[in-house]
């Protein structure tokens, strides 16, 4: 059998939940028990990989000291690394046993709180050992403190190596419902470098420069691509949907404002035929002139807006004689499949 004690205080001589587990950890070698003790505060920097020590352990001792405010942070650091990264069917048949030994007010909110992340957890855990304990001396002059831990090892031995089950409990069924634990693809020494990126400004301004930068050369070669977004590629739209009106004669100019240096298309109609260029002819006079975003254009072109929609709605701006302007929604059928 092998107990793995995880102690999350802060190692001081005087700790009194040390002396506990030096007590536990003597009794359960004399059971013939292996016993590996892991000090949190010794392992901060690889806390999140611990959880891959619980695979050859029978059962667990989770072991804290209430110096202000609760349990500290090493320990749920080590319960949210279990969440995370834990083998949760290992851990759903492991016993834990909860030691919290205070300086200050908390001891059995502390115990009551280790017990309850194992039970979220999946695990088992057992009747724990708390008390308030201003000085060290005390613990050691006592006798029968000394044999209450005593045999508060004796029944964690007792339970793990008969395998007594525990009734069902609460939380878990609220975790069924409402604990969804995400996945998390990445080892704990990928996430943990991962955090170390994210909490550096410089490299997340350059990750975001750099995301910019491939943004902009993606939708260069887009609009690059079979001519897409030139004006060659509009007039051929507009040639192709062109549909006679009689007696609608006009010349209109489109610029397209976000595209620098793109000529503006020209469109010169004259009853039944339509002629297109790039550019407006020199010493030309355009009876409507249109501004407009090729977003916009794209989508006139492609019959998911018109033309006086675009206008209504502020999308292109436009001078010049407005009845020529309602007319493009019947000379150019794009809305027609």
């Amino acid at each position: 059998m092998k107990i793995n004690i995880y102690y999350g205080g802060r190692g001081i001589i005087d700790d009194p939940s040390l002396y506990v587990i030096s007590k536990m950890t003597d009794v359960l070698k004399e059971l013939n028990v292996q016993v590996e003790q892991f000090n949190l505060f010794e392992q901060k920097s690889n806390i999140t990989a611990l959880p891959n020590s619980l695979k050859d352990a029978d059962g667990i001792i989770l072991a804290s000291t209430v110096e202000w405010y609760g349990i500290g942070g090493y320990m749920l650091q080590f319960l949210d690394a279990c969440w995370l990264y834990g083998d949760k069917e290992k851990i759903s048949h492991m016993y834990m046993l909860p030691v919290v030994m205070s300086t200050t007010y908390g001891e059995r909110e502390g115990m009551m709180n280790l017990a309850g992340a194992w039970e979220i957890l999946g695990g088992l855990p057992c009747d724990g050992i708390c008390g308030y304990i201003a000085d060290t001396m005390v613990l050691e002059g006592k006798e029968d403190y000394t044999k209450l831990i005593e045999k508060k090892a004796e029944n964690l031995y007792r339970t793990i190596n008969q395998k007594i089950p525990g009734l069902p409990a609460s939380n878990q069924a609220v975790k069924k419902m409402v604990a969804i634990s995400k996945s998390v693809d990445l080892t704990p020494q990928e996430s943990e470098q991962l955090s170390q990126y994210v909490s550096d400004d410089k490299y997340v301004q350059k990750q975001k420069e750099d995301i910019q930068e491939l943004a902009s050369l993606f939708k260069t070669r887009m609009n690059k691509d079979e001519g897409a977004g030139t004006p060659e590629e509009y007039i051929r739209k507009f040639q192709n949907r062109f549909k006679p009106v009689a007696g609608v004669k006009g010349k209109y100019s489109l610029t397209v404002t976000d595209q620098n240096g793109m000529k503006p298309i020209f469109l010169d109609i004259d009853g039944t035929s339509c002629r297109a260029a790039a550019g407006i002819p020199n010493e030309t006079e355009c009876d409507v002139a249109i501004q407009i975003e090729k977003e916009k254009l794209d989508e006139i072109t492609s019959g998911r807006m018109t033309f006086q929609r675009a206008f209504m709605a502020g999308n292109m701006k436009m001078k010049g004689d407005f009845k020529l302007l309602r007319s493009m929604d019947q000379i150019f059928s794009f809305m027609e499949s």
